[in-house]
């Protein structure tokens, strides 16, 4: 159990006399601040720090697309498999590349988990820092089971590998394949790496993607144009009324398109053509809005020139809602692992950027920092089960990148942004171990999560 910070800091003060007065560092008072389990954690990270580094590169340097993550999946279970205690299933719930590995006490308790990500984006590589994500996920677990040995506490620890987030949506087949209820999982963390400063309270939005096609006639567009019906113009007349339809939508909302068919050739009438569409809102139940009017202006293509429309959904997933009680116990565990002076982290240019940040103790402004535009299916995990997904800051590529960027692919290979993950490794390990030790926490994080289920859904 943690112990009270103002008690501890009280601690450190003398008896003295009204008229005399003590002078405290910073130091000392960091030290006082800092929870029960975190020297014990940073010194089992540190002590592995060697073991994970190429494990982290070889992840980094062999990227591999989604559900194609072979060397990832052997990576990361052999090295799981040489972990005492822990039983590793590779190739798991009917997926090449996914795995779990547990570590029970043996004594009833909380289980937490955590994501392990591995697959990269086409063409760029890890781009969107995978090899971080697994790295915090493998550490924070690994620690997490070593503190559960070290003092004797009941509890499970389950590590999930991942396939395919970039929009292959492995969470979700594992959930709906039953993984986490066959390991009774209470709560899910993972990470994610960004520019923005770090953050515990990640929010991302609600998304679908949609494959749209037009069903038309051919017929020579030059002699007899009016037998065809021309299934382009039912497509980019609905590309028009999403365009015109932007000025209606909300500041979070996000449509997103583009032409996959545009019909043979240009002297016949196009009797097929079809697009990718991307619709996104903040929370699940805009999303549903938003579709609606979204699939208006596709029936509304398929109305004026008489062409049959088709819409099949191809991906979706739900937006991630943190729990804050988790966040709480994140932030308490990261601050205090963030160097005053910064760690020299410099972008790709050379350039000083700083960082790491300390993340606000008001929860309303870590909000704001975590609200994100991009989607992740951790989502569909957060309306599962109580879930957070951290948003820590590495320096940016050549020309400021960011991720999707082959800059920002750079950057997650270098050894600071390794760094970066380790610390917040830690503090996922400490957050998991709250929800592990303190009495009645976990009761708490349900309620809250059951609370902030009622206003997305």
């Amino acid at each position: 159990m943690a112990t009270d910070s103002s008690t501890q800091t009280e601690a450190l003060l003398p008896e003295i006399d009204e008229d005399d007065f003590v002078i405290i560092t910073h130091q000392e008072v960091n030290a006082a601040r800092r929870p029960r389990f975190l020297n014990d954690i940073s010194d089992f990270i540190d002590s592995i720090a060697e073991e994970l580094w190429p494990i982290n590169k070889k992840i980094h340097d062999k990227p591999e697309l989604g559900y194609g993550e072979v060397i990832a999946h052997y990576t990361l279970t052999a090295y799981m498999k040489t972990q005492p205690g822990w039983t590793v299933t590779r190739s798991a719930y009917g997926m090449k590349t996914a795995w779990v590995a547990v570590y029970d006490t043996g004594k009833r308790g909380p289980c937490v988990s955590f994501n392990v990500e591995m697959d990269a984006l086409p063409d760029i590589g890890h781009a969107c820092g995978h090899n971080l994500i697994a790295t915090a996920s493998l550490a924070g677990a690994l620690a997490t089971a070593h503190l559960l040995s070290l003092y004797s506490l009941p509890g499970r620890v389950v590590l999930f590998g991942t396939p395919a987030e970039e929009g292959g949506g492995g969470k979700i087949r594992l959930l709906a394949a039953g993984a986490y209820r066959d390991h009774g999982v209470d709560i899910s963390l993972i990470s994610h790496p960004g520019t923005i400063p770090d953050c515990a309270l990640t929010h991302t939005t609600a998304y679908i993607r949609m494959k749209v096609e037009y069903f038309g006639r051919e017929a020579h567009a030059a002699a007899e144009p009016w037998l065809g019906v021309n299934a382009l113009d039912a497509l980019i007349t609905a590309y028009n009324g999403i365009s015109v339809l932007r000025q209606q939508t909300m500041p979070s909302d996000m449509i997103q398109g583009h032409i996959t068919d545009g019909g043979a050739r240009p002297n016949i009438i196009h009797a097929y053509a079809a697009g990718i569409f991307v619709v996104r809102a903040a929370t699940q139940r805009r999303l549903e809005v938003l579709v609606e009017k979204v699939m208006g202006c596709f029936d509304a293509g398929a109305m004026a020139t008489g062409a049959k429309v088709k819409v099949t959904k191809l991906m979706a997933y739900k937006d991630h809602v943190p729990n804050r009680l988790l966040g709480r116990s994140y932030v308490r565990y990261f601050n205090p692992l963030v160097p005053e002076e910064g760690d020299g982290g410099r972008d790709g240019d050379g350039n000083e950027v700083g960082g790491p940040n300390k993340i606000p103790e008001d929860q309303e402004v870590d909000a704001m920092r975590g609200r994100s535009g991009a989607s992740s299916d951790q989502g569909d995990i957060a309306h599962a089960m109580p879930s957070i997904m951290p948003g820590f800051k590495i320096p940016p590529g050549p020309g400021g990148a960011g991720p999707h960027n082959p800059g920002f692919a750079e950057s997650a290979g270098t050894r600071l942004a390794f760094e970066r993950s380790l610390r917040v490794a830690k503090a996922l390990a400490g957050t998991a171990l709250d929800v592990l030790t303190i009495d009645g926490l976990l009761d708490e994080v349900k309620r809250e999560w059951r609370r902030s289920m009622n206003g997305s859904r």
